[in-house]
């Protein structure tokens, strides 16, 4: 029904009016920002590979794999978004526990990438084995909170709440340039061989897990960080 205002925020808006305040566009007339916002935004979307590549597309994913008995995609997402929960939880408390954000965040990519290596190297397995195994890759990708915190806290108070909230619209419309590639490799030949669902799906994934991996690496941690300051835009 209604959400408090952040109190700095609110100060800030009452003591000055010179401050501009949620200028999107600011995020992209300053070099260190823009890379800086940038790399927020990639740290994200190993998160929609896996719901919009592994797991829905499944089924077929599946039949490739020679997975025993049928997989469904609405039981695939059920499956998934279960591990997200616990994943969620897990990420936030071990975050607070460690003082550190981007050590969880690491953490769990390098979990959803072992999780994605488990999914691709399921040759033959069982449906409920299959289904287990997203559930872990969820697990693995439910940093999203500590993510967007992530995002949140690296900028001032006059334009945090719009990174906060256009950051994760960015991630999930990655999805359209994601399936873009995806099916650009599989309908394409290497030496009249095709690449095939798997391997396009694992190339994808695999470079999308080094693009979070370079994109964490370059932003400050920010457990315990002051945020009591303005963004100069």
């Amino acid at each position: 029904m209604s959400v408090a205002e952040s109190g700095m925020f609110k100060q800030l808006r009452t003591k000055s009016t010179q401050v501009v305040r949620g200028n999107f566009l600011s995020l992209f007339t300053n070099w260190k920002r823009f890379t800086k916002y940038l790399r927020c935004i990639l740290i994200g979307v190993p998160l929609w590979f896996v719901i919009g590549i592994l797991v829905t597309f499944s089924p077929e994913i599946s039949k490739a794999l020679q997975i025993q008995g049928a997989i469904d995609a609405a039981h695939a997402v059920a499956f998934a978004y279960l591990g997200i929960t616990f994943g969620g939880f897990a990420s936030g408390f071990f975050s607070q526990q460690l003082r550190s954000r981007k050590k969880i965040v690491f953490a769990f990519i390098l979990f959803t990438f072992a999780a994605m290596v488990a999914y691709f190297l399921s040759v033959g397995q069982p449906a409920a084995t299959f289904y287990f195994i997203m559930l872990i890759l969820g697990v693995g990708v439910g940093y999203w909170a500590v993510f967007v915190a992530i995002a949140a806290e690296q900028f001032g108070t006059n334009i945090r709440a719009t990174v906060a909230t256009t950051v994760p619209n960015f991630i999930r419309g990655s999805v359209v340039l994601l399936n873009y590639a995806f099916n650009f490799l599989k309908s394409h030949k290497i030496d009249g061989v095709p690449i095939g669902i798997v391997n396009s799906a694992a190339i994808v994934g695999t470079v999308c897990i080094l693009i979070a991996l370079w994109a964490l690496r370059g932003l400050d941690e920010t457990h315990g960080k002051d945020l009591d300051y303005i963004e100069p835009v």
